[in-house]
């Protein structure tokens, strides 16, 4: 059984993520499969409950105000609003959803009370939820343990090196602070990042090495291949190439050994053939129906058709307990 560790240096991760690509996918597999529950994946639902205006300046991002992109501005979703979008997300198979806002931070306010209610109404659905809301105090992330949310997403994006390349508004300091409020509030932490911004390899290697070098190794790594949108800085970007992202996902399966690898964003460019080789890695996790937030995603229909052709069985919310009910120290693939 893989020994997890918290002391990987960069020169480790490295090794692993440049091995020939059938050796460093036969590791991340037999790593992967040493869990008895290797073919489960967690199909998750993400929807965006306030859409646009961000004050941010992430560049790959369409919400951010201060870019020309065809997003239409949404104010906050009612609560009903989310309630009847989980309804179809886990009849369509989702067993965890997750509310994304476009906001800098949280704010106590009149808005932030009613997110506190649909945390209480999904939580009621029995599906595990999850919440990007931008930068969190610990109160704020109390709140949220209180009200039943299961997770709380938090990407780093890239390394502490190139953080200051594609975002100036917020420091890599302020996204780790957040996570460990997150953590304080006895909350699964979702965190992960980017590929295609322009880094380097060095970069994702040393992006892997600040998770994986955590006290506590994210319950959930989302590894996202960036998804150009016009009028970003990043809209030029070309695809990731899929041995990229099998690599990233290989050698996170490798370092976080019982971490929920999820394939997130991209997932629209790639076959069948391209995930079965992610999953084959150690993707234990994906995002389905037909939007990620606000760019295109696999329809629900289409991932169920997936999963039978390769023999992929959905996992079930709250497999290991419920963080109020018992905090284990790593979730199971």
């Amino acid at each position: 059984m893989q020994t997890t560790r918290h002391d990987w240096t960069k020169e480790e991760i490295y090794e692993i993520y440049n091995r020939p690509f059938l050796d460093l996918v036969y590791e991340a597999a037999t790593i992967h499969r040493e869990n008895k529950d290797y073919n489960e994946v967690q199909v998750s639902s993400l929807i965006s409950i306030k859409t646009g205006g961000c004050a941010e300046d992430c560049s790959y991002c369409p919400q951010a105000a201060r870019y020309h992109t065809d997003l239409e501005v949404q104010p906050l979703m009612q609560v009903s609003q989310v309630v009847s979008a989980a309804v179809k997300a886990k009849e369509g198979g989702a067993s965890r959803l997750c509310m994304g806002a476009a906001w800098r931070e949280v704010r106590d306010n009149r808005d932030f009370d009613r997110v506190i209610e649909m945390v209480k109404a999904v939580n009621d659905m029995d599906m595990e939820v999850c919440c990007t809301l931008g930068m969190l105090t610990e109160n704020q992330a109390q709140r949220l343990a209180d009200a039943g949310l299961y997770a709380y997403n938090h990407n780093i994006d890239t390394s502490e090196d190139d953080y200051k390349r594609i975002i100036s508004t917020r420091t890599y300091d302020d996204r780790l602070n957040t996570i460990k409020n997150v953590r304080k509030a006895k909350l699964t932490v979702c965190s992960g990042g980017i590929i295609g911004l322009g880094e380097t390899v060095e970069d994702r290697v040393s992006m892997l090495q600040t998770l994986s070098n955590m006290e506590k190794h994210p319950e959930s790594v989302p590894v996202n291949a960036l998804v150009p949108v016009k009028g970003t800085p990043l809209a030029d970007q070309p695809r990731v190439p899929i041995w990229d992202m099998v690599r990233m996902i290989a050698t996170a399966r490798i370092v976080m050994p019982n971490s929920v690898v999820r394939l997130s964003a991209g997932r629209n460019e790639m076959s069948t053939l391209e995930q079965a080789f992610c999953f084959m890695a150690g993707a234990s996790s994906i995002f389905a129906g037909d939007k990620l937030l606000t760019t295109p995603n696999p329809a629900f229909v289409d991932d169920m058709a997936m999963f039978e052709l390769l023999g992929l069985k959905t996992r079930d919310a709250f497999k290991n307990g419920r963080p109020a009910n018992t905090i284990i120290e790593q979730e199971a693939v």
